[in-house]
């Protein structure tokens, strides 16, 4: 996944123009002294001049900005003059595109004491946009938080709060964040954005934080279930796993990886063969050898005689387990546990015969005394699946119980299971 993170779009600051402060009539001294909220006399004219400047076709934003810079000069102005001064600044230097000198204009109104309330939204909105513009990411963070804090958040604030702290470097703060902001849209019951996901996993990945980034790609392969996704999330848990895993847990991954289709390597198709070969279901390990050479991924002549030794030793066990499959069948029925009708039903998984392998890896389980039944149970799952019994499987795949890897592995079947 990508560490890099995506912009935002053009900023769009929806902010009033000078049109808006009403200053086409300066009140008289005695109303003046009833409602401070009033241009001072002193400052009517220069502001009444830059008001004409912006509404003139085409604006004069040239003018209207001197006129403004003569306004702020006058010491006989008032605090309301600075507000409506930076009201008209504001609005002028950004469509002149001097984004610097309109954060100044912005963050002055959000402080002033005389900005509406119901402006106060885009105002705080605009100084958090126009500071990432900026590249000031601390300043855009304490805006961007603002906002979210006063309740008037959008995803494009998130979004910006969120890349701030990514680019700024404060990768334990990005981590934070997108997952705070993951958690609250999947409580509200809403999907979670993309954009977040992949930031949490990029941040995690900075901090070399293995469980963290477990974690967010299991959140991203949940709602954005591409194939990809899958790939990354999947050979990070194999390679997580590897150090202390048993062969037969790194066989069940790798049973995960090739039914997702994203196994890429050559040696992790002859790795899962020779681990199938080993552990009695050579079925599986022609199955998988025979979905590489079809793949192509036996490219140079190491690989290719390397699969196609496989695929013989592959072949020959076969026929002899099938041969002997129907006398282990019927050794099972006087079996005193379940582990030989285990023992047939992973046979017949590995054959494609999923409906048998069902069958008998369920009589198993009733019978009980299974040597290792959460793998037995797993199994179970990923025959049904295969027999198209989508929603049996999902159950089995939920009743994996002792075996902390397992029942994360069975975790993920389930998920594929629904996704499919």
């Amino acid at each position: 996944m990508s560490a890099r993170p995506g912009v935002l779009g053009t900023l769009v600051f929806g902010l009033a123009v000078a049109g808006a402060v009403g200053l086409s009539a300066v009140q008289p001294a005695a109303a003046a002294e009833k409602d401070k909220n009033v241009v001072s006399r002193e400052l009517a004219k220069p502001l009444k001049a830059a008001q004409d400047a912006m509404q003139a076709k085409p604006p004069n934003l040239e003018e209207a900005v001197a006129k403004l810079k003569e306004a702020e000069a006058n010491p006989k102005k008032t605090p309301y003059d600075e507000h409506i001064i930076n009201v008209m600044a504001g609005s002028a230097y950004a469509r002149l595109n001097d984004y610097a000198s309109a954060e100044k204009a912005f963050e002055a109104q959000v402080n002033d004491g005389f900005t509406d309330q119901a402006d106060l939204p885009r105002i705080v909105k605009a100084v958090a946009q126009i500071n990432y513009q900026l590249k000031d990411y601390d300043k855009a963070i304490e805006y961007g938080n603002k906002a979210i804090q006063g309740g008037y958040e959008d995803d494009d604030i998130d979004t910006l709060v969120g890349q701030s702290y990514y680019l700024k470097k404060d990768y334990a703060n990005t981590m934070k964040f997108e997952q705070a902001l993951v958690e609250k849209k999947i409580k509200a019951g809403a999907v979670p954005p993309e954009q977040p996901l992949k930031l949490w996993v990029s941040a995690c990945v900075n901090l070399q934080d293995t469980a963290c980034t477990n974690t967010a790609l299991e959140k991203v392969v949940t709602y954005y279930p591409s194939q990809e996704y899958w790939k990354q999330l999947l050979y990070q848990l194999a390679q997580d796993k590897s150090a202390s895993s048993s062969d037969r847990t790194t066989l069940q991954f790798y049973r995960l990886m090739s039914d997702v289709d994203v196994l890429s390597r050559p040696q992790d198709y002859t790795e899962m063969a020779q681990l199938a070969l080993a552990q009695g279901s050579p079925g599986e390990a022609e199955q998988v050898l025979e979905k590489g050479i079809q793949k192509g991924v036996f490219t140079d002549a190491h690989t290719k005689e390397t699969s196609e030794h496989l695929l013989d030793t592959a072949k020959k066990a076969a026929v002899s387990d099938q041969a002997s499959l129907p006398r282990t069948e019927k050794d099972a029925d006087n079996s005193a546990t379940g582990d030989k009708y285990v023992g047939v039903g992973f046979a017949y998984l590995g054959y494609g015969q999923y409906d048998k392998a069902s069958d008998l890896l369920a009589k198993g389980l009733s019978k009980g005394h299974v040597k290792n039944e959460p793998e037995a149970r797993l199994l179970l799952g990923i025959a049904q699946l295969k027999a198209g019994h989508k929603d049996q499987a999902v159950q089995t795949f939920q009743a994996v119980k002792g075996d902390p890897t397992l029942e994360h592995i069975a975790a993920l079947w389930s998920l594929h299971a629904k996704q499919a």
